[in-house]
């Protein structure tokens, strides 16, 4: 299957994502607020989706620097590096709950855990949203009155027992399902046993993300250090079978220090037991850049090359076992826009 994009825009993308943050001009308006993030990538940063040439990208902007400009050229908007046009025909492309198209909420920001590379835990009082559930659903319901309404998703940090955390998140997955039979609906949960994986399923969840990390074992217990990494493995296995083929991915975070080798033996891993892998190359910043030196030392920034090269040796692993991305209609791989999604980008 060919990309639903030029290799020229993959590459612009790949650079925009490996960068620094979009600078806005302090006149500029957004029509609609930027996403403040709890959860991902871009946790306790404002950000912004751009979308160009059939992709997207999620940015982290600024008012007073960045790698890139945003400029208004004429009746539309350009991206800018180092003073020259980098991406033309830019569009903003408006977040529902965190990405486009979605109600994609993070339940807890809190965690007992101390996985090296997430910001959400150090997170602010003042950037986190202390939600009950009845918010959550009020603002699930308020997403869904808006055009381009497409799905909703849970993540969720774990502030007490994972087990307390996978309840609380399968009640709303069934107040949801309940007010919404046909509306896709994604978890992305830390679990510790398969029963938990059943219980979002009956609950009424589509799809699962269950994070792997890294398939490094000396990476994961530096970085995760809380965390089994073989009920993890056990999970997603479990996974597989009561979801089904192409219902189940998994985060692999790569700029870790591992190799491209222990990436992609991960993928087919991953693969095997039918769950799609989400290479998503490390975001360092204020929040976890500490941490992780600490943990693992100096880290080498994540280029473009490796990027694109990762997902392409990924697009052929997930040929060979009748997988792909593109069937998501929740979370990570629908959302395209912090990660060289193979089969889309490449």
């Amino acid at each position: 299957m060919e990309a639903k994009v030029s290799p020229r825009t993959a590459r612009k993308k790949a650079e925009l994502l490996a960068g620094g943050p979009v600078k806005v001009p302090p006149e500029f308006r957004f029509p609609f607020l930027p996403s403040k993030s709890t959860a991902g990538p871009g946790a306790g940063s404002m950000g912004v989706v751009f979308s160009f040439g059939n992709t997207r990208a999620k940015k982290q902007i600024s008012r007073d620097q960045g790698d890139f400009e945003l400029e208004q050229a004429g009746d539309g908007l350009v991206i800018k590096k180092e003073g020259k046009v980098f991406i033309e025909d830019v569009a903003l492309t408006p977040t529902l709950l965190h990405a486009p198209y979605q109600a994609f909420v993070n339940i807890d920001h809190a965690c007992i855990f101390d996985c090296k590379f997430c910001a959400s835990p150090r997170l602010h009082g003042e950037s986190t949203k202390n939600l009950t559930d009845e918010k959550i659903l009020a603002m699930v319901a308020e997403a869904a009155r808006k055009e381009g309404f497409e799905s909703v998703a849970f993540t969720s940090a774990v502030s007490g027992s994972p087990s307390m955390t996978v309840k609380r998140m399968a009640g709303l997955v069934r107040r949801v399902r309940e007010a919404m039979p046909s509306v896709p609906l994604g978890v992305e949960p830390y679990v510790t046993r398969p029963d938990e994986v059943d219980m979002l399923r009956e609950a009424g969840a589509d799809e699962i993300k269950l994070n792997i990390e890294s398939f490094d074992p000396d990476i994961f217990e530096r970085v995760c250090p809380d965390r089994d990494y073989g009920a993890i493995l056990h999970s997603i296995n479990h996974a597989g079978e009561v979801f089904g083929k192409n219902r189940v991915c998994s985060n692999i975070i790569f700029g870790l220090g591992e190799t491209d080798e222990n990436i992609l033996e991960g993928t087919k891993v991953l693969a095997n037991m039918g769950a799609v892998a989400t290479l998503r190359a490390l975001r360092r910043n204020e929040y976890n850049t500490g941490e992780l030196e600490r943990a693992l030392g100096k880290l080498e920034p994540v280029t473009p090359e490796r990027m694109l090269n990762l997902a392409r040796e990924q697009k052929k692993i997930l040929k060979a076992y009748g997988l792909t991305p593109l069937v998501f209609k929740t979370m990570c791989h629908a959302c395209l826009s912090c990660d060289i999604v193979p089969f889309w980008d490449v």
